[in-house]
């Protein structure tokens, strides 16, 4: 049946000039038809840069709204609408406009994981690839409100020098790996390296080996002449591991560390979008403009 159906994509792909970009915390069979598997930045700047009318977005809300922002003559599709980040809800814009009234003239550094009001309100975005160099561009006599997840924020602050001010958000899943599953997992893998997403739980972070995004994270393993990994983030990840390294072992650091918005998109959602062009993602043109802004500063700073 799948293999119908994944013909029956290929096809239509081709017809209606699109591209599919996949998130590494896809369902397997998502990231195999995707024409660009990646983390958070690299989709950011594959939206950016593609020739394609149709955009298929393989991911959750914040991601298909940040390429249809940068695409606004293009066709966005998130082949499930309900496909939404709990993290990026915590940021509330009317809070965040308070927060900015206690700090003027603070720079608002957004995580790309946060929805297009808030980033309206913000100066640049960043995603876990490149905070570091985000905050190291701002000047050092700027206050830097961080929004929305303090892990990251945590994590960063550490490591540039900077203090910010962290809002209070958090990863459901990555806030599910825990630093007792962590040494569990050492214990019966005592050769394995810990690679963990910044996202973790800063008591996580502390034990970690290596520390980066999905996509560094798989640079890192690739890389690597170690053998055994004990992967801290979402566990749709190992498949590109697996895929890019038999001959390694990918353990997981928490068999709880499975994002159900990301595991929404399915093969018969993707070809359903493909066939009827929806469901289409819309920006509203009061804030389009302003929520663009961050982004592309962003993707000036490599």
């Amino acid at each position: 049946m799948n293999h119908d159906v994944e013909r029956k994509i290929q096809q239509l792909k081709k017809e209606k000039n699109t591209v599919i970009l996949a998130h590494y915390y896809q369902l397997p069979e998502i990231q195999d038809i995707g024409d660009f598997i990646g983390d958070s930045l690299d989709l950011c700047r594959k939206a950016a840069n593609t020739d394609a009318e149709v955009i298929v977005f393989c991911g959750v809300w914040f991601m298909a709204e940040s390429a249809a922002l940068i695409n606004p003559d293009k066709t966005v599709i998130l082949p499930d609408p309900q496909a939404g980040c709990p993290m990026a809800d915590m940021a509330r814009p009317e809070e965040l406009l308070k927060l900015k009234e206690q700090h003027p003239g603070a720079v608002v550094v957004c995580y790309i994981n946060s929805n297009a009001e808030v980033k309206a309100l913000s100066d640049i975005c960043c995603t876990s690839s490149n905070a570091q160099a985000v905050v190291e561009s701002i000047p050092g006599d700027r206050e830097i409100i961080f929004v929305p997840d303090r892990h990251l924020g945590e994590y960063i602050a550490e490591i540039t020098g900077r203090p910010l001010i962290l809002w209070p958000g958090y990863c459901i899943v990555h806030q599910r790996i825990l630093p007792e599953y962590v040494a569990e997992e050492k214990k019966i893998h005592p050769a394995a390296l810990v690679l963990v997403h910044p996202e973790c739980p800063k008591e996580v972070v502390d034990m970690a080996d290596f520390v980066g995004s999905t996509g560094k994270i798989i640079k890192f393993c690739r890389e690597s002449g170690a053998k055994e990994f004990i992967i801290g983030t979402e566990q749709g990840i190992l498949h590109q591991l697996k895929k890019q390294n038999p001959e390694k072992s990918f353990i997981p650091a928490s068999d709880f560390a499975v994002c159900r918005n990301m595991k929404k998109i399915t093969l018969e959602k993707v070809l359903s979008s493909l066939e009827t062009l929806s469901p289409v993602i819309r920006v509203d043109e009061a804030i389009r403009d302003d929520a663009l802004a961050p982004i592309m500063r962003m993707l000036e700073i490599r």
